[in-house]
């Protein structure tokens, strides 16, 4: 299960992100919203939000009267974050390696940070880590399956892969094995008028980093006229779907 993630690289790619994160950011609103529903009831007064970006669900917590600690990988997004006031305190650091002593927060936090993580279950057992007892860790996640338009579209044009190939559902339970933990799983789809459209909202929340490290290249005009031809359309638009897994771990 683990894999080689260049952390540094993906830093990077949120950085360039940030200016224009939260416009492009409707499927984080979408899984932080599902992942608040499955915390209703709870009482929460500490929390960590564990790669933060823009400090979007830092704020919403923040606003519920959470002291709130933000976590991020890339320096720029969480200066983005320091800027609006989103937090409490920042933490610039890895999810896999947090600076923190154990037993800190009431909830560890995590929405669409730990498909970044070299070993999911590292990534969750820091975050398990670092919750105290009778607190929980809540984190979304993306499966495999997810982007099946843009995979299905460039296979017409080369043999490359040019998107990430997310962890199966029975790869997230596994990373799960010995809490207690609930799952849930949306399949979300968002519509875009043009490839173009679909490619720049990717871009824009910095998801073109590729796990083995190449970098995308620019599209020539063939390229992108043979990717509209073979991009599965419903009623003349571009879909981008999302396989969500979202979770939360009882910390005992």
């Amino acid at each position: 299960m683990p894999q080689l993630v260049n952390k540094a690289a993906v830093a990077a790619a949120f950085g360039r992100a940030a200016p224009t994160y939260d416009s492009h950011a409707e499927l984080q609103r979408i899984s932080g919203g599902f992942l608040t529903d499955m915390l209703e009831g709870r009482r929460i007064s500490t929390m960590l939000d564990a790669g933060c970006g823009t400090g979007w669900c830092s704020r919403v917590w923040r606003d519920k009267g959470c002291h709130v600690t933000a976590l991020d990988l890339s320096a720029a997004m969480l200066n983005y974050a320091a800027q609006r006031e989103s937090a409490d305190c920042y933490l610039e650091g890895d999810i896999e390696a947090i600076a923190l002593p154990d037993g800190q927060v009431d909830l560890a936090w995590s929405n669409l940070a730990v498909q970044w993580c070299s070993d999911l279950h590292s990534g969750l057992s820091e975050l398990y880590r670092i919750t105290r007892s009778g607190g929980c860790v809540a984190f979304t996640t993306l499966a495999a399956n997810s982007l099946s338009e843009l995979h299905t579209a460039w296979h017409a044009v080369d043999e490359r892969s040019h998107a990430n190939q997310f962890l199966s559902i029975e790869q997230i339970q596994q990373a799960c094995e010995g809490w207690r933990c609930s799952l849930q799983i949306h399949e979300i789809s968002q519509f875009y008028p043009s490839v173009m459209s679909a490619m720049h909202s990717l871009k824009g929340i910095g998801a073109t980093h590729l796990h083995d490290g190449r970098k995308a290249s620019l599209m020539t005009r063939q390229q992108l006229q043979k990717l509209s031809l073979a991009w599965p359309q419903k009623e003349g638009q571009f879909p981008l779907t999302w396989q969500l897994v979202c979770g939360v771990i009882e910390r005992d």
